[in-house]
């Protein structure tokens, strides 16, 4: 069984950027891009950045519905977006985006 939140494995399309960085990693021998970086770890890291920078109250699962949001902006229909970010339902789409209104009017006209 696929190693995913829902059991069910998928294609997640990459941009060419995101390609050359992950080739640019040294080889895995786990398998995992980031080896055996643990949860915990990664708490503790974001935890240290938003502490750096002076963020509060943004936390680590935000950054979803901030991809999904700018996802849109980009011109990508529904299809394409839930192909990104695997939503399987149009209603759970919904919930992670939230469209900037004045972006919208500027492409009203």
């Amino acid at each position: 069984m696929p190693i995913t939140k829902n059991g069910a494995s998928r294609g997640v399309p990459l941009s060419s950027r995101a390609l050359t960085v992950l080739r640019s990693l040294p080889p895995s021998t786990t398998g995992r891009v980031f080896g055996d970086l643990t949860a915990d770890a990664v708490k503790l890291s974001f935890r240290r950045a938003m502490d750096r920078a002076g963020i509060t109250g943004l936390r680590f699962h935000d950054l979803r519905h901030e991809a999904t949001s700018r996802l849109f902006e980009k011109g990508l229909n529904v299809m394409e977006v839930a192909s990104v970010t695997g939503h399987k339902t149009l209603q759970m789409l919904k919930r992670y985006t939230h469209l900037n209104a004045i972006d919208l009017a500027a492409r009203l006209g």
